[in-house]
């Protein structure tokens, strides 16, 4: 049964290295019980980077690495949202450790690190021969749609299995994601790529230019009309055109 929140998981996530070996060594503790969350000590003290606390409890045979919370995140997977590489790095040397395991929504730590712009845990994660960079999650989403920094776009670029125009189960390309959040470096990259259809529009019709047109986005709107195949006209499944969400938005 999860309890609310024990000792040993608050010296975890604090990071208080002497009361942590002090509980583990009297051993009055499930080392693997979860809290109100589900997460157990290890994912605790993972999320919060305490490199010296995960290698307490990793150093104890009874202690599950790969244990998920109620959301299905992992130790590793908290260590790749926080960028803590030190801690990635000590995870990924142990062998029960999946580091493609999806998490939570099905995301795998790969675009866990993108999404917050850890190039460094990316770099670490694709030395792996074990990791797609093109795995999508439940929601179909790629590590290359959710990257937020130019680095780790061009990293993932560089990958051959990545498909730079893959759509996500709402239709929504890499592009369009990028346009969506005003994302120059990113958009500029894309654009470059004869793979991508710059004017590729989503399960409703809409294509990446009203996406940036919504938002605001002038230099994404500017490099994507600059671009041959784009259709400043082309309205979505209601009938809209980028001038219009441009205008309706202010």
């Amino acid at each position: 049964m999860d309890s609310l929140w024990s000792g040993l998981h608050c010296a975890s996530y604090f990071g208080i290295v002497e009361v942590v070996a002090a509980l583990v060594e009297i051993g009055c503790y499930d080392l693997n019980e979860g809290d109100c969350f589900g997460s157990t000590a290890l994912s605790l003290a993972a999320e919060a980077g305490h490199e010296e606390v995960v290698k307490i409890l990793l150093g104890r045979e009874e202690v599950n690495p790969n244990t998920e919370n109620k959301f299905g995140a992992t130790p590793l997977s908290f260590a790749a949202i926080g960028g803590h590489e030190g801690i990635v790095k000590i995870l990924l040397g142990r062998e029960e450790v999946n580091p493609d395991k999806p998490g939570s929504n099905g995301r795998p730590p790969l675009s866990d690190a993108a999404k917050e712009g850890h190039e460094g845990v990316v770099k670490i994660l694709l030395r792996r021969d074990e990791v797609n960079p093109d795995k999508p999650d439940n929601d179909g989403r790629t590590p290359l749609s959710y990257a937020v920094h130019e680095g780790i776009v061009k990293i993932l670029l560089g990958r051959d299995e990545v498909n730079p125009d893959k759509p996500d189960n709402r239709g929504r390309t890499p592009l369009s994601y990028a346009a969506w959040n005003g994302r120059q470096g990113m958009v500029k990259l894309l654009l470059g790529l004869e793979e991508v259809n710059p004017d590729k529009p989503d399960n409703n019709g809409r294509p990446p230019l009203s996406y940036a047109a919504v938002y605001g986005h002038q230099g994404v709107v500017k490099m994507q009309l600059g671009r041959e195949g784009v259709n400043p006209n082309k309205p979505d499944r209601e009938g809209q055109i980028p001038l219009m969400y441009a205008t309706r938005y202010g």
